[in-house]
């Protein structure tokens, strides 16, 4: 078979530039793509090879209901917080593949986002489930070892390390990851007031994010560490990093009854409720942030504040139940693995709940309460193959035995 060749550009045929023949001509695929692009315009490079498995992903590109969707499987209750995340989402990696160019000079910045919430409210837990859906490398890190340049601890240039590691080593597929920062409350001033003196792990590490999650190339070691003059860097482009940062911010409660005067004391005030006294983190706007510790520039690079509310006992239960890893099911494979069926009472679902409310440690809290009790009964597991047992209140709140009942008989043991 004799080789053929572009009538445009002459490239010989091959696997990765097939030709379309014509009446007596032939046109390659780039000329095909080139084409495309005068005629149609065209605002974004050639798409590298490297991202063909991003792609496949994100240019079926989730409506931000599916999203949404997808994260409720995952994410139990905090609907405005997941509808926020979902529109950021997908506004961001729109941006990034299917952006349109227009005859002016208008550019879409990125919007990244902040999460609020109390500990154990599924901050995480929304950041890994979007990553899973859209098939793009995370990297999840700690603000809180983070330091300024010359003390001991990370340089914030490390958690753009851990997207590449993530990536498996490719910096474009980092790229157009995401990067989760939690514990961001951890960085804030200890006044609203700038310092004159070395501020170690607060100020000088918010301004270090700065360019980062604005977006800008930066200079990184490969394999993380410290900076040094003598060694190779690998240069990384932020601007279609998507950034998530997170934090419970734990007294920011404190500073929303000030704004609202409830610290006011004297006479004709009424009493308020408990619960009339507690302002919800939905009333956050970017000034209270400033006033707990966030500098003003990196406030704004966050243009997207979703609150995550306390878990209630029902949606406690729900967590334990519904989701599709949910920790009731993940013990119910684990005692299938010895021939034992393992079934909760619905009282004793609501008991483990109420325990973890009542020590304010969030759906975090619910696999250690379940530890706690399951693990005299996994101790004697293998002895009771063929048998369900089944967890009832009594268990979980007096520390009783469960109930065994032999499954061929139906009997208790």
């Amino acid at each position: 078979m004799t080789n053929r060749n572009c009538s445009f550009c002459d490239a010989q045929e091959s696997e990765r530039n097939p030709l379309i023949a014509g009446n007596g001509v032939y046109i390659c695929k780039n000329c095909v793509v080139s084409a495309y692009k005068i005629m149609f315009g065209d605002s974004t490079e050639t798409v590298s090879e490297q991202d063909e498995e991003l792609l496949s992903a994100v240019n079926i590109l989730m409506s931000p209901k599916e999203l949404n969707s997808f994260l409720g499987d995952y994410v139990i209750g905090q609907e405005r917080a997941r509808k926020l995340v979902s529109v950021a989402v997908y506004n961001h990696y729109k941006r990034i593949f299917k952006n349109i160019k227009t005859d002016d000079d208008t550019e879409i910045a990125k919007s990244n986002v902040l999460l609020i919430g109390p500990t154990g409210s599924g901050k995480t837990l929304m950041a890994q489930t979007i990553a899973r859906v859209l098939n793009v490398p995370i990297a999840i890190a700690d603000a809180t070892s983070l330091t300024e340049a010359g003390y001991v601890g990370e340089d914030v240039e490390n958690i753009l390390t851990k997207l590449i590691q993530a990536a498996d080593g490719d910096v474009e597929r980092a790229q157009k990851g995401i990067i989760f920062l939690d514990e961001v409350d951890k960085v804030s001033r200890m006044s609203e007031n700038r310092s004159i003196t070395r501020d170690v792990s607060g100020e000088g590490v918010q301004q270090a994010l700065l360019k980062i999650i604005e977006g800008s190339s930066v200079n990184i070691p490969p394999k993380g560490g410290r900076k040094h003059p003598n060694q190779d860097f690998t240069v990384i482009d932020t601007t279609n990093i998507l950034f998530i940062c997170g934090g419970a911010f734990d007294g920011l409660q404190e500073i929303l009854k000030r704004k609202q005067g409830q610290n006011i004391l004297g006479f004709g005030h009424d009493k308020k409720s408990k619960d009339e006294q507690q302002p919800t983190y939905d009333m956050v706007e970017p000034d209270d942030l400033v006033s707990y510790g966030l500098i003003p520039e990196l406030v704004g690079r966050l243009p997207i504040i979703a609150s995550l509310s306390d878990i209630n006992e029902e949606d406690m239960v729900r967590i334990l139940t519904e989701p599709k890893n949910s920790l009731i099911k993940q013990y119910q494979k684990l005692f299938l693995i010895d021939d034992v069926e393992l079934n909760f009472e619905d009282d004793a679902l609501k008991a483990i709940a109420a325990k973890s409310i009542k020590r304010k440690t969030g759906a975090r809290g619910l696999r250690a309460i379940l530890e706690e009790n399951m693990i005299d009964i996994m101790y004697e597991l293998p002895e009771y193959a063929g048998y369900e047992v089944l967890i009832t209140k009594e268990v979980i709140e007096d520390g009783e035995k469960p109930v065994y009942i032999k499954k061929s008989t139906k009997k208790t043991a």
